[in-house]
């Protein structure tokens, strides 16, 4: 069972909204879209589906060219934002609704119904209608309501987004094990690094309507191809500041150096640009051979056990996520450390030519 785009674009009144796509979906995966909210995520979704028809290309499944095959002649799933239940129905009847319509046989659906409440954990809900449940329960039931249907294609589109911090972390944790148990291929549309990292499987990042790199979630983590994708997969955005390579020495924009070593000591001389994750930027107690820079607290946001921390150096505007709770003054003068083991290296035109030191070793 395998979903392919090949060369899909999407175009609207004129504009682009898919640049054209090849990306290939393997039977019993997890595939992650992560992009920031009009990335084309959505967009990308409703073409899987056939909801929408790309303006070229193609999209086979299981090596058949289903290109403008109707949507309800697919085995598609879809669960939105906004999940719907059926108000005036039970539970057992909203997850039984689209296999009636099917014309599957009373008893099947019976057992399929049952079978599936179990795995979400709705089975002592069954006689309930929705507006009885909490809203876990609710979204667990529209999640029920798609897998039923033993669709081998199931698209998820930020289905958690409107639930509460703790009913989320729950369904994080679930989702994953219902997509282990069902063998169809998941696609999960989010906005949150976080939430890419939690739920493992492969990540597709996207930027204004591009696929930028597709593969394991830690290894986009870990090394992304480019600065785009460094930013889209780091949450604050990956910071950045302009590094030359000159002999053994990385020499930073405001004179501060580092010696080149690992990686980076073959790397051919010249300008670069450094980026580092907003986590390790430190303050205080920093590694021996930390890289120590000049900066100026603009706004700080306490988190509870942590503080981000925004920065004006020299112009550039960096923002840092550091442990505890701290007393700064908006305005004064700062000093951060960075571990150069945590810089990435990217080329001029934003092509990373050498990952940080610890995800190599990761």
């Amino acid at each position: 069972m395998t979903l392919e785009l090949k060369d899909v674009s999407k175009r609207v009144e004129g504009q682009m909204h898919i640049y054209p796509t090849d990306l290939t979906l393997e039977k019993g995966t997890m595939n992650v879209l992560l992009g920031p909210t009009s990335s084309g995520k959505t967009s990308l979704m409703r073409l899987m589906a056939g909801l929408d028809q790309p303006a070229s290309g193609s999209i086979h499944w299981n090596g058949e060219d289903v290109t403008g095959q109707r949507v309800q002649d697919r085995k598609v799933a879809m669960v939105y934002q906004q999940f719907i239940n059926y108000p005036s129905m039970t539970v057992y009847d909203n997850i039984a609704s689209p296999m009636k319509l099917l014309g599957v046989s009373a008893k099947e659906i019976d057992s399929r119904v049952r079978e599936t409440a179990e795995l979400m954990q709705l089975t002592p809900m069954l006689q309930r209608k929705p507006l009885e449940l909490s809203g876990g329960q609710q979204q667990r039931c529209a999640l029920a309501r798609a897998l039923v249907k033993n669709a081998g294609l199931v698209l998820l589109d930020e289905p958690l987004a409107n639930l509460d911090y703790k009913l989320r972390e729950e369904l994080r944790v679930e989702i994953p094990k219902i997509f282990e148990a069902s063998g169809s291929i998941f696609v999960y549309a989010t906005t949150e690094p976080e939430e890419a990292l939690l739920l493992g499987g492969n990540v597709a990042t996207l930027h204004e309507g591009r696929v930028t790199q597709f593969g394991p979630t830690p290894d986009v983590y870990r090394k992304p191809v480019d600065a785009t994708t460094a930013r889209v997969f780091s949450d604050p955005p990956m910071n950045f500041l302009s590094v030359s390579k000159t002999g053994s020495k990385l020499m930073f924009g405001a004179g501060q150096s580092a010696p080149a070593t690992g990686a980076l000591a073959g790397l051919a001389d010249g300008r670069y640009m450094a980026g580092f994750r907003p986590n390790h930027l430190e303050i205080g107690k920093h590694a021996a051979d930390a890289v120590a820079f000049d900066t100026t607290l603009t706004v700080t946001e306490l988190t509870g056990s942590e503080t981000f921390v925004h920065l004006d150096h020299h112009g550039e505007r960096w923002v840092g996520l550091v442990h505890g709770v701290h007393d700064l003054a908006i305005g004064e003068a700062l000093k951060v450390y960075l571990d150069p083991r945590h810089v990435y290296i990217f080329a001029e035109d934003g092509t990373l030519v050498a990952p940080a030191s610890y995800a190599l070793a990761a």
